[in-house]
């Protein structure tokens, strides 16, 4: 069989600690409305906004529970080139790896509306714009405030109130987890004992 043509790829960076049905909604739908290839679920090593504030899964547990999270899903993969470069985890360096990637390929950088508000204070983003298409996820019926000095495609996607703080804390306490994170991904924390199951707390 010849080998399918990638030609539309979307990033989707995040923490992933861990990876929930809002992460998977917000993939499927932006991957539908821009007709993307694939949509590539990215795994920060060192995110470099957030690990200042607390402790951070090991980067290759989180990879594990993407994994888990796409292995199903249609046009969606776990990417692990900011875990295999190492460091803190940057957009303009991923965008260089995944161009070399997928050479034929338009990328686009998919973010939130409060990432979107914020990429001003990106490193390089002068970079992230001329190397992909910015895209933010707005709520159904809200519009946010976007910096206007970037061109920004906009995608409706059911916004899910599920927070991974929210659900770290969950399984600490053992409150319901069920519809918030998917079988194969709260099977990997069992097994990886992450988040205090298991007797571990990381």
């Amino acid at each position: 069989m010849p080998q399918t043509v990638i030609r539309r790829v979307g990033l989707f960076g995040g923490t992933f600690d861990p990876p929930h049905v809002g992460h998977l909604v917000t993939a499927v739908n932006v991957r539908h409305a821009l007709n993307l290839d694939l949509v590539v679920l990215m795994v920060a090593h060192d995110p470099w906004q957030k690990s200042f504030e607390r402790g951070v899964t090991r980067a290759l547990d989180r990879l594990a529970l993407v994994e888990a999270a796409v292995s199903n899903v249609e046009g969606l993969v776990a990417g692990r080139d900011e875990i295999d470069r190492g460091g803190p985890s940057f957009t303009a360096d991923t965008l260089e790896t995944m161009s070399l990637k997928y050479p034929d390929a338009q990328l686009f950088t998919i973010v939130g509306d409060d990432a979107a508000a914020g990429l001003p204070t990106w490193e390089r983003v002068e970079s992230v714009v001329a190397q992909s298409q910015l895209v933010v996820v707005d709520r159904p019926g809200v519009s946010v405030q976007l910096p206007t000095q970037f061109e920004w495609l906009r995608v409706e996607s059911p916004r899910l109130e599920v927070s991974s703080t929210d659900l770290r804390a969950r399984f600490t306490d053992g409150r319901p987890l069920d519809y918030l994170v998917t079988a194969p991904v709260l099977a990997e924390i069992e097994k990886r004992g992450l988040y205090g199951v298991g007797g571990r707390i990381s």
